[in-house]
Formats: C-alpha cells, sequence, structure tokens
C-alpha cells in the first residue's frame, strides 16, 4: 500500500492550495514558488525576485541596484539585536528607500512595496525553506511580497498544542537558529485544524500569541461542525488577504522601545470602526476593559489621522497626571512624536489656549480639568487645524458643564 500522508502534511497541502490554487472560490492570489528544502541561500530578501517586480513597476537599474544595496545592508543583522533590523528594515519597506544615482543629483525614492495598488505587488508563497546559519530549521510556509519574506506560518497536526509551534517560531528567531532571516518577517503564526490560528511578530512572548477571532458571521450555528479545516482556513484567509495584509504591515505595526507589537484583532477592528466614523464626520465610543490596549488604539488612529490627513491635529484628553505620562511615553516610543520633540503636554491653561491657537504642534496632551467650566459665557479661544479629540476615562465629559465647554472650545 502506498504510504499515506501525515496529517499536518496534509493540513500544509490544503493551506498551500488555499494561497494558490485557482479553482478554490477563496483563492488568495498568490502564485506558488515551490519546496525550497533543498535549494540554497534562501534568504529573506530574493534579490531575483525583487528586481523582476522592481522593473515591472518602471524602476531603472540604477535605481534597483541602490535600492537594493541600502535593503540589504539593513537586512543585516550582524552586530545588533534581530529588533533594531527589523526596525531599519520595516523603515525602507513603509517609506520606501531613499537613491541618489549621481553626485548632485536630487534622492530619489524607490518604494519596495506598492502600498496604494496592491494589485501592482507580487504576492508568493514557499514551503518547507531551509534556513542554515546556526542550527539549520525549516519553517513550513513563507509568504513573499516581491521577494522580501513578511510572515512566517508553523503548522502543526491536531494532536499536538499549537504552543508548541508558536515556540519553534520564537526560537528560530534565536542567534543560534536562523535570527538573519527574521529582518523583513512582520507577522509570525502558528496554526492546526483543531486550534485555529495564533499570530504576533518577531520578539512576540508566547503569552502575547493571541487568536485571529474568526470575523466570518455566516458560521455554523451552534452545535454544527464546522467544514474541514475552517478553524484554520477562514482566519488566514482573513489574515493573509492581500488587502488586509498590506493595511496590516502599513498602518498596523508599531515599535515601542524595543518590542515590536500588532494588534490584537478587536484593536484592529476599533481603529477600522474610527477610520469608518472619522470619514463620515462623526465621532464615537470605544468601550475598553483595563488593560486591553487603549493607548496602543489612540497611537494606531494618531498616526494614520497625521499621515492622511494634512489639517488634522489631535488631543488626547485624560483626567490623571499618570496616564497623561504615560500616553506621552507611548506616542514618543511609536514614533508618533520624535524622540527629540518638545513634550506634548500641556502644562497650563495658558498654554492650552496659545497652542490651541497656533500651527504646532500636531499633537497635544491634556488634562480635562484644563477646561475651566468658571467661564462658560467667555469668548471662546481660536483653534487652527481640524482637531480629533480623544478622551480617556470620557465618563467625567459627557455631560454637564465641561461637555458644554469642551464643545464651545472645539
Amino acid at each position: 500500500m502506498p504510504e499515506q500522508p501525515r496529517s499536518e502534511r496534509k493540513t500544509q497541502n490544503r493551506v498551500i492550495a488555499l494561497f494558490t490554487a485557482k479553482a478554490r472560490a477563496d483563492w488568495l492570489g498568490y502564485h506558488y514558488l515551490g519546496e525550497w528544502n533543498t535549494r540554497d541561500h534562501n534568504r529573506p530578501v530574493e534579490a531575483a525576485l525583487l528586481r523582476a517586480n522592481l522593473t515591472a513597476r518602471g524602476y531603472t537599474p540604477a535605481h534597483i541596484s541602490a535600492a537594493l544595496q541600502k535593503l540589504e545592508a539593513a537586512a543585516d543583522s550582524t552586530g545588533v539585536t534581530l529588533y533594531q533590523a527589523n526596525l531599519r528594515t520595516y523603515q525602507l519597506l513603509r517609506y520606501g528607500v531613499p537613491v541618489q544615482i549621481a553626485a548632485g543629483q536630487a534622492h530619489e525614492t524607490v518604494h519596495l512595496i506598492d502600498w496604494e495598488q496592491p494589485e501592482k505587488n507580487d504576492f508568493a508563497v514557499a514551503e518547507e525553506v531551509t534556513l542554515k546559519g546556526g542550527y539549520e530549521r525549516r519553517p513550513d510556509i513563507v509568504l513573499y511580497i516581491n521577494g522580501l519574506a513578511i510572515a512566517v506560518i508553523e503548522l502543526k497536526r491536531s494532536s499536538v498544542e499549537l504552543a508548541d509551534g508558536v515556540r519553534q517560531l520564537i526560537t528560530n528567531q534565536e542567534e543560534i537558529f536562523n535570527k538573519g532571516f527574521f529582518s523583513t518577517v512582520q507577522l509570525a503564526l502558528a496554526g492546526s485544524d483543531s486550534q485555529g490560528l495564533r499570530y504576533g511578530t518577531i520578539g512576540t512572548p508566547e503569552q502575547f500569541y493571541v487568536e485571529w477571532k474568526d470575523e466570518d458571521r455566516n458560521v455554523p450555528a451552534s452545535g454544527a461542525a464546522p467544514a474541514a479545516g475552517a478553524l484554520l482556513d477562514r482566519p488566514l484567509a482573513q489574515l493573509c488577504n492581500k488587502t488586509r495584509l498590506l493595511d496590516l504591515i502599513r498602518n498596523f505595526i508599531i515599535y515601542d522601545a524595543g518590542q515590536k507589537k500588532v494588534p490584537r484583532p478587536h484593536q484592529f477592528f476599533a481603529v477600522k470602526a474610527a477610520e469608518e466614523r472619522i470619514a463620515k464626520l462623526e465621532g464615537g465610543v470605544i468601550w475598553h476593559t483595563q488593560g486591553s490596549g487603549k493607548s496602543i488604539v489612540m497611537v494606531l488612529v494618531a498616526k494614520w489621522l497625521l499621515e492622511h490627513d494634512a489639517d488634522a491635529r489631535i488631543l488626547v484628553l485624560t483626567d490623571r497626571d499618570e496616564l497623561d505620562k504615560q500616553i506621552e511615553g507611548v506616542m514618543k516610543n511609536a514614533g508618533v512624536i520624535g524622540a527629540e520633540s518638545p513634550s506634548p503636554r500641556i502644562t497650563s491653561r495658558a498654554e492650552f489656549v496659545e497652542k490651541l491657537g497656533a500651527a504646532t504642534p500636531r499633537l497635544l496632551c491634556a488634562l480635562i480639568h484644563k477646561f475651566d467650566v468658571a467661564d462658560l459665557k467667555g469668548e471662546p479661544p481660536p483653534v487652527r487645524g481640524r482637531f480629533y479629540v480623544f478622551v480617556d476615562e470620557c465618563h467625567r465629559t459627557q455631560g454637564g458643564d465641561m461637555n458644554k465647554q469642551m464643545k464651545r472650545w472645539l
């Protein structure tokens, strides 16, 4: 009798088909690069694939060579931490590579990823990608965008704890294994047919790998058996959809004082809901429990607003000094404001009035007590720019004189 394939191999075949099989209704549109278990020199930057995509997008050989040189230097993790190499690389992915072709010429930007037109990018998948270096490892699946290793997926059979896959992802990033390969990686995923999908990024501790909650409302009724592979395939399809994946990488990655972070599902969907409300010029309330990551949501919405609305200014209101300090720290760590920029915290009512009427800074943090309700009949101060107000502990400001004063001023 022919040998039956292992259960995890069946899962892997089905997942590869999800990404690459045009016959599937839920095909994700990636092309198949093959099994790379015996291929030499598997690297995070597949230069030939990147060259081909950049050429197709109209860049000259000189621009491509200069961009590749800078990218490969940034991705080299020799002598630096993985966090540092990954941050350097991410800056080039996110904002493009500035290149100068000849002395005296202006710098031009080579965009490694076309964020605005997903169809201009080359989405691909390889399996059994042998990584050499320290000790050899072989991730089950690697996703590539324009030849850049973006996501690593470890699959486990249903009888094995999914935590084993998470630990495998984490140890692969160590110096003695394959640290250098992860300099371009944005998502690390572990999945099985029985336990679904967990995800994190480089450096994510095991306890912070979280489940991608299925957003598909057309799930089987309670007690009904899901379709084969649905626990894994549906969240994979949602997370790795081309437009969603680009959005996650572009707008939801945070480097926070030595720790790279990706949003949990509730944070991602809160930000997307906020974007929809903002587009309709409406406000809203995001309900948080303690420890659910509201500071991260504020950072993500602030980054998005400041980039997409040239007139945007942001005022973050809290009711406690320690919260004010905490939010300033998170905003600086995440790059919303420069590390050397003046503090955005407002220290007096006079300073508040002055900065509301100035064009800068674009981000302000203040305690709600700066809205003095003693002068409800006085003239409100002039306000420059389009202010988006983030109110923490908003029960303090949704009614009464404090609410009236905020509405008068803003």
